[in-house]
């Protein structure tokens, strides 16, 4: 049998969590290998939202240019279970980028600053107390496992897929639109459940609908019916659907030498589906982590709780709280009377924000029907 080839850490999956995590270990010092079963570049089913937080985090490693071409999306449309809506500029601007073009952008990146790309599918990994051994070709002294809701990796550390109630399904597609500000239109049927419509800037818009699973099987049909009674009108090509595994049920993000990162650790917020702020953010600190070897599990572990642990926390209260549709219906009555709520809301949803007393007080406040003038 010929050597194995060896690196300092390798990362499976080239989505933005996997490429983001290539690019941290390789700045920090570490000889890295990224593995994808996919050729750049390739589509990915997802919002294509790109908040300025995951922005943030790749400006932070030295990468530019990734919104290139793409019109910043200003104002957020969000409209209740119960039909009251709120129309207000987001705290920050948004993007919206296909996968197709996003990820290649990512990947480049780390190409460009040194990171060896190669399309290979993972079958298997064999940890030891010195390494870790991939397929019996390659050797790592740690791996970080990227590679989206169906994880090879995380399966052999032995963990399995989220459960009915951590899991959604969703439909994305893209239609033609003159709207310029993102929507979204939840329903108080099969709650927690919403349809999307995120502009491009090109004419088109991002559009779907996805809901939590719970026990009964959805089809493509049921989930395309749906999709055109909350966008009516809306007429998606491409059409494809993926899982989203909620952040309310995560694995442990690393043991030993073998770290999650993205999706694989089931990143994902359940206040409102969004993925690429949490995949980038995990990717830099478990490449960080993975750069440095000996306890990258606990340093990982550790850099997770301090960078995102609170927030974490309130997300998981929210939606646990939101399983009302009326604690929704008044969230925005909040938010629409008082444009401090809504930013807190925004923050929750598509950063690392929590929620203070005075956004939950406001909230309360709606839920017992004390009238507020409008700020």
């Amino acid at each position: 049998m010929s050597a194995l080839e060896t690196f300092d850490v390798v990362v499976v999956g080239g989505g933005p969590a996997g490429a983001t995590a290539a690019l941290a270990a390789h700045r920090a010092g570490a000889t890295t290998l990224l593995l994808d079963k996919s050729d750049f570049p390739r589509d990915k089913p997802c919002g294509d939202g790109i908040a300025a937080d995951a922005v943030d985090v790749l400006t932070d490693l030295g990468v530019t240019g990734v919104t290139d071409g793409y019109a910043p999306v200003l104002n957020l449309r969000l409209i209740a279970p119960g039909g009251i809506e709120v129309a207000r500029p987001l705290p920050r601007p948004a993007h919206t980028i296909p996968r197709r073009v996003f990820d290649a952008r990512l990947v480049a990146a780390a190409t460009a600053q040194g990171v060896e790309l190669r399309r290979h599918t993972v079958r298997s990994l064999t940890q030891d107390q010195n390494g870790v051994t991939l397929d019996d070709r390659i050797r790592a002294r740690v791996v970080i496992g990227a590679d989206g809701a169906s994880s090879i990796v995380r399966r052999e550390l032995g963990h399995a897929v989220n459960p009915d109630g951590h899991l959604a399904l969703a439909i994305r597609g893209y239609a033609p639109t003159t709207g310029t500000e993102q929507l979204i239109r939840t329903t108080s049927a099969r709650w927690p459940a919403y349809a999307w419509s995120f502009p491009i800037g090109d004419g088109t818009a991002n559009v779907g609908y996805g809901e939590t699973l719970r026990g009964t099987a959805l089809t493509k049909a049921y989930l395309v019916e749906r999709l055109g009674q909350l966008l009516p009108g809306t007429e998606p090509t491409g059409l494809r659907a993926h899982h989203l595994p909620l952040s309310t049920h995560r694995p442990p993000p690393g043991r030993g030498r073998v770290l999650l990162a993205g999706d694989a650790l089931s990143l994902i917020n359940p206040f409102t589906g969004e993925g690429i702020f949490y995949a980038v953010l995990s990717g830099a600190l478990a490449g960080t982590a993975a750069a440095a070897a000996e306890g990258a599990a606990e340093r990982y572990t550790a850099a997770l709780r301090m960078r995102l642990g609170r927030h974490l926390r309130h997300s998981g209260s929210v939606a646990r709280l939101t399983r009302r549709p009326g604690v929704v219906d008044a969230a925005v009555r909040a938010a629409r009377r008082d444009g401090q709520v809504f930013d807190r809301m925004v923050d929750l949803g598509l950063g690392d924000g929590v929620f203070d007393l005075r956004t939950i007080g406001r909230i309360g406040a709606e839920m017992l029907h004390i009238a507020r003038p409008p700020s």
